[in-house]
């Protein structure tokens, strides 16, 4: 995540900071203090290794998005994926 502000020159109206030089990226040292909490459970439908994860629920909708945003930038409607640069130049076969 990028901390960024625009600053514009008032005589200009240009920005005077154009570039990624000024802008503060955080690292390691900008997060609070975290602690990982771990619920002990007997799940028997869990995979071989015993692990389980909440990451596919944050992603789930990101196809998606990413066909929205190729729709609103080409006007093609895409409904397969992968989505190809082929697959644009083409749209009547959709």
């Amino acid at each position: 995540m990028l901390h960024e502000r625009a600053v514009i020159d008032p005589r200009s109206g240009r920005p005077t900071n154009a570039n990624l030089a000024e802008y503060h990226v955080p690292v390691n040292a900008d997060v609070p203090s975290l602690e990982a909490i771990l619920v002990e459970e007997h799940d028997p439908h869990v995979n071989a290794l015993g692990i389980k994860g909440v990451g596919e629920i944050g992603i789930t909708g990101t196809a998606g998005a990413v066909a929205n945003a190729v729709w609103h930038a080409t006007g093609v409607r895409m409904r397969r994926f992968p989505i190809r640069i082929e697959d644009l130049a083409k749209p009547a076969s959709l």
